[in-house]
């Protein structure tokens, strides 16, 4: 068959390697002048920093790509694992190292926090549990055809519906099982993975810190973005087409059949589409004519970011990889997102990769992406707002560390709810489509196939199962079992 595909974000590219080992012809449509959308890397100054994602686990979604085509991952990507997932600092002066190797996270949140090392094990091991039960089934399958639910493990799945916290919240979850503040805090912000507020959805995702504790947390040799250069070097070795620059205009349906597309004034024939734009926009740009999910399209938009990418004239060896800067009050700032505003103690996020990956800073420097959460955009005064929460984060990082980090900014870029919208193509920039703020959440994602239009699929994270490397991936992966069955 000849097949189209709509952007080469990750799931674009991983949809494109999949189709082509099939031996379909295929051909992938992007806008901009390079692959991997939100995945990829700009150069400020003497500074290079991955531009979106900056988290890598269940690596393994990526070396299946090279497998299905029939080459070895580790002959062209490599990656290690990190040692420590991440660093985290509190107001008074608590610093804790979060190890990837579950026993040595427990004894050390017992050291800082107090927390008992069993309390902390059972916690995760409940999480292992929970994803075994549900991981494969919400995870790795559509959720909107009927062989799904008729499947025998699905079925079991269900009849554990109870051990699955859906009926409360993942704080209350946390809450339950440690008795400290503070942790309870760090096992909350994994809801921040999928753009939500722990305070709100479901306690089933007290499954995420599985995935860390469990497959670890990597970083490819080549920083972040050789993720999208490896999986586009497969695809064009399967003999995908690329035309960049290139912005389709619509997607062409005739008798209820995806037929091709226009790009740029010009029709061109295909037998099928796969569509990685984000949805709203898929179906508000491309689909003019096609029914609309309104409900789909009306859920709530999960949080987007602040992201400053700071060039720093200076090492910090007490930072690591992945480091985050609590605030003191996590509820009221979860409050503020909601109500569309920034809470005047932001927790920060610093991600630095040049410790690891050659290039990335002059020597004796640092590259930091400094993220804070932020709503999506409803029309705020972001130039203000940037404004205040990049004084706030200075003053935040400079108090913890004990050094003016203002001062060693050479070179800087920003990124705003807007501008990652224009930029990356989400709606209203937000990181992850929708938020799982209700237990139905992952149920009424959109399809990732339309039930309307024969021959028409969707990959990426504004669809099923959601945002993130490895949920992006694995939308490919039900694209491909949908496009075979």
């Amino acid at each position: 068959m000849k097949v189209a595909i709509v952007g080469a974000g990750i799931a674009g590219l991983a949809s494109a390697v999949r189709m082509a080992v099939k031996g379909h012809a295929v051909e992938v449509f992007e806008k901009e002048a390079k692959p991997g959308g939100k995945l990829s890397s700009l150069q400020a100054g003497a500074y290079r920093f991955d531009l979106g994602p900056s988290l890598f686990t269940m690596p393994q979604y990526v070396d299946e790509l090279f497998v299905l085509a029939g080459e070895d991952p580790r002959e062209h990507f490599q990656y290690h694992r990190l040692p420590v997932i991440c660093n985290y600092f509190w107001e008074d002066g608590t610093r804790l190292h979060a190890y990837a190797e579950k026993e040595a996270f427990a004894r050390e949140a017992e050291d800082k926090l107090g927390v008992r090392a069993n309390k902390v094990l059972q916690l995760l091991q409940q999480a292992e549990t929970k994803y075994k039960l549900t991981g494969r089934t919400f995870l790795e399958k559509s959720l909107h055809r009927a062989d799904t639910w008729l499947d025998p493990s699905v079925l079991w799945a269900l009849l554990q519906l109870p051990r699955f916290d859906l009926f409360t919240t993942m704080d209350s979850v946390h809450a339950r099982a440690l008795d400290n503040p503070k942790m309870i805090q760090l096992f909350n912000r994994f809801a921040t993975y999928n753009g939500s507020n722990p305070y709100k959805a479901p306690g089933l995702l007290s499954i995420i810190p599985h995935f860390e504790h469990h497959y670890g947390a990597y970083l490819p040799e080549g920083g972040m973005v050789a993720i999208t250069e490896r999986i586009h070097a497969l695809a064009e070795r399967r003999g995908v087409k690329f035309h960049f620059n290139q912005n389709v205009e619509e997607i062409l349906v005739s008798d209820g059949r995806a037929s091709g597309l226009r790009v740029q004034g010009q029709s061109l024939d295909f037998e099928r589409v796969i569509c990685n734009m984000d949805v709203f926009f898929a179906y508000h740009k491309l689909l003019p004519a096609a029914k609309k999910p309104e409900r789909v399209l009306r859920q709530q938009k999960s949080t987007s970011a602040l992201i400053f990418y700071w060039g720093i004239k200076k090492t910090f060896p007490e930072l690591n990889v992945h480091n985050i800067f609590f605030s003191d009050n996590y509820q009221a700032e979860f409050a503020a997102l909601e109500a569309g505003g920034m809470h005047e103690d932001p927790t920060v996020y610093v991600n630095l990769t040049s410790r690891h990956v050659q290039g990335d800073a002059p020597e004796g420097c640092e590259n930091w992406f400094v993220m804070i959460n932020a709503p999506y955009d409803r029309g705020q005064d972001w130039e203000e707002l940037t404004r205040l929460t990049r004084a706030r984060t200075l003053e935040k990082l400079s108090r913890l560390l004990g050094t003016d980090v203002s001062a060693l900014i050479e070179a800087e870029y920003i990124l705003t709810p807007p501008t990652i919208e224009s930029r990356t193509g989400s709606h209203l920039g937000a990181l992850y489509g929708t938020s799982s703020n209700n237990r139905m959440a992952a149920f009424l994602r959109h399809a990732n196939f339309s039930s309307d239009i024969r021959e028409l699929y969707f990959a990426g994270g504004s669809v099923h199962p959601g945002g993130g490397i490895p949920l992006c991936l694995l939308s490919a992966r039900i694209v491909d079992e949908c496009c075979s069955s």
